[in-house]
């Protein structure tokens, strides 16, 4: 065995896993689905300008290569989240067609790659011309028809906007006419998802809800006939309601209505009675089947032609079980596989998804019920580098305030040939997740990995609110949003500090979106922390419940309060409302077309804290939105926040540029 090179500081430790490298593996496959017998889903390109792709997996076992060329970007905007952008059927003649959202003008498309001579796809919607114009998303196929859900914006606000389930004739007779377009519900309620018809196409089902209300307060199933002509009749609502949130519905093979709800304080898979709504759960157990709608389309669950039911369920990570619906017996897939996104497809036997362990990053697998035997069958590349420089997460449970606990994945420092100092302790960066009601699991990511391999240890928290583990933990964020998970992460934070694995002198914090609301909101309530990276973030609660997209503007009534005290409760912890109190230096990250967060927020705290000697460096991405998608962002952001912590912390690197830090 080699010896040991000599030890350096923790954070100076030389690593090949770079910034560029982080940021051409980032992102996940998404949206998978099947076409007869092969599989296809869509994949991102951060070198290609960020753009998402749609990848092809035939049959014959060949390797799986994209469908459509640069610069088809397959990627729908609905409620800016987006939702499943494509559909696909077999034709009689010989070959798939295909429905996708083109995101750069969010028109639907039809496209048949295996036509003589590839004809390019055409164009099935027109372009919309008032505010955010006609968006679409989670479509099926129907004889000559794509049903899906359209989004029109009816005035220049983001909140101008309504939402139907539409449709789409395939002979392109609506890409330049609004009218040939068939709207098959009203718009009574705000959301909705997209139709999912019962196996003899006399049925749809969806789920709704509306302001103020997320889908993870409260949704409601409905179903309604569809006639001879076409069109849907009256719809009759069988589950759900304001407390209780149903993630998804899907029909089985014979007709049966599946749904996953949490109206026993988890989301567990129910059989339901369309007539009467009579729901039989089918696995009780203290554990999630189920997630936060953020997106339509989203699957937890998906049926088998042999009666069975792929199923991802678990606490905090999810894995993929086949469950019998009339026993309950659930057996989970063999495989090293420890988290699996919501995204299932099956035909015949076979369940396919999206999934990822601490030694792999997601990728596409097949699990053959039949025999169950899981095999990789997409989107992975060979290990970049060593895998001895990926590090290994510990999922622990901390202590808070109030005895209550909180669930967290702590990544020390790793590198196979650096000896830990003896002399010193390793700097953390707490990292704070979006949503707020959303959940990291402990999954290989290169850009934790950017940071272990250099000696800074990270700890990932799933504070009170996040989801994964049951309604009751989702509700501890209900009106505390900036008190518990500011106080959450201190907490496991502390701990580390108090059990000698963190240096207390070297502790950061850093988030995007919602966890950039926490890094900042934690720098004006506490001094634990020596810096932060603050990425596209929620900075002033009246500001955005304002300014933000239709989806989230009321958001702030469940984080936050009502409309009627929203004023006090932003002054008392809005980051910007709060300045004053922020000594600590920070980095400032942000896309300056982001429709989510938009840079007003992050202008206003610049503006508070101008004239005071708190350092601070404000970078911002013209052209990126709500997540950074290119390449070149995410290599520019990650050396910034490297730069930062090495300035902030006293670690000599010179792989990196220096971050101007003002003043």
């Amino acid at each position: 065995m080699a010896p040991l090179t000599p030890s350096r500081p923790y954070g100076g430790w030389p690593s090949p896993i770079d910034a560029a490298l982080a940021a051409a593996l980032d992102g996940r496959p998404e949206y998978v689905g099947t076409i007869g017998p092969e599989v296809w889903w869509t994949e991102p390109r951060p070198e290609e300008e960020g753009r998402r792709t749609l990848v092809r997996r035939p049959a014959d076992g060949r390797p799986e290569r994209p469908v459509l060329p640069a610069p088809w970007n397959v990627r729908s905007r609905v409620t800016e989240y987006g939702g499943r952008p494509w559909a696909g059927v077999e034709r009689h003649s010989g070959g798939p067609l295909l429905v996708f959202v083109h995101f750069a003008d969010q028109r639907l498309y039809a496209y048949e790659p295996d036509a003589p001579g590839a004809p390019a796809p055409r164009p099935l919607t027109p372009v919309g011309t008032v505010g955010g114009g006609l968006r679409w998303a989670d479509p099926v196929l129907r004889g000559d028809e794509v049903w899906c859900v359209l989004e029109e914006f009816t005035g220049p606000a983001p909140t101008d906007v309504r939402r139907v389930l539409a449709a789409v004739p395939l002979d392109g007779s609506a890409a330049e006419d609004r009218h040939a377009v068939r709207e098959l519900t009203d718009d009574r309620h705000r959301f909705t998802t997209g139709p999912r018809l019962s196996p003899d196409g006399r049925t749809v089902a969806r789920l709704v809800w509306d302001h103020p209300r997320m889908p993870w307060d409260g949704t409601e199933l409905l179903l309604a006939e569809v006639t001879a002509t076409g069109t849907i009749g009256a719809p009759r609502t069988v589950l759900g309601g304001p407390d209780e949130a149903v993630a998804q519905v899907e029909w089985a093979p014979d007709g049966t209505l599946l749904a996953v709800s949490d109206r026993g304080g988890w989301w567990n898979p129910y059989r339901v009675d369309p007539h009467s709504g009579e729901a039989v759960n089918l696995c009780p157990r203290e554990e999630e089947f189920g997630g936060p709608l953020w997106k339509p389309g989203l699957s937890w669950l998906a049926p088998l032609p042999d009666g069975l039911v792929a199923v991802l369920h678990g606490q905090g990570s999810s894995v993929l079980g086949v469950l019998d619906p009339e026993s309950g017996d659930l057996v989970d897939a063999a495989g090293p596989w420890t988290s699996w996104q919501p995204t299932l497809a099956v035909s015949d036997s076979r369940v396919f998804g999206v999934a990822a362990s601490p030694r792999s990053g997601y990728e596409v697998v097949e699990l053959d019920t039949a025999t169950g035997h899981a095999r990789v069958i997409g989107a992975r590349a060979a290990d970049p580098v060593d895998p001895s420089y990926y590090p290994e997460p510990q999922s622990r449970t901390f202590t808070g305030p109030d005895d209550r606990e909180i669930h967290a994945h702590v990544y020390p420092p790793h590198h196979p040939d650096r000896p830990a100092p003896a002399d010193e302790l390793p700097p953390y960066v707490v990292w704070v997740h979006g949503g707020p009601t959303d959940h990291v699991p402990p999954v290989l990511d290169l850009h934790i990995a950017y940071f272990t391999s250099r000696g800074i240890g990270v700890v990932e928290v799933n504070y009170g609110g996040s989801s994964g583990y049951g309604r009751a933990y989702r509700e501890r964020l209900r009106e505390q949003w900036g008190v518990v998970d500011v106080e959450d992460c201190a907490a496991v934070a502390r701990t580390l500090a108090a059990e000698g694995t963190a240096d207390p002198d070297r502790l950061a914090i850093r988030g995007g979106s919602a966890g950039g609301w926490t890094a900042a909101a934690s720098l004006a309530a506490t001094d634990l922390y020596a810096c932060a990276a603050i990425i596209y973030p929620v900075l002033d609660l009246r500001g955005f419940a304002a300014e933000t997209h239709d989806l989230e503007s009321r958001y702030i009534d469940g984080l936050a309060g009502p409309p009627q005290t929203l004023d006090l409760i932003s002054r008392e912890r809005s980051p910007v409302a709060r300045a004053d109190r922020i000594t600590a230096p920070f980095v400032l990250l942000q896309g300056l077309d982001d429709p989510i967060c938009p840079p007003a927020q992050a202008e206003r705290l610049l503006a508070a804290l101008r004239g005071r000697a708190v350092p601070h460096a404000y970078v911002t991405f013209e052209g990126e939105g709500h997540g950074f998608r290119r390449a070149d962002t995410m290599v520019r952001a990650l050396e910034a926040e490297l730069s930062l912590y090495a300035q902030v912390f006293g670690i000599e690197r010179t792989d990196v540029p220096r971050l101007p830090l003002e003043p």
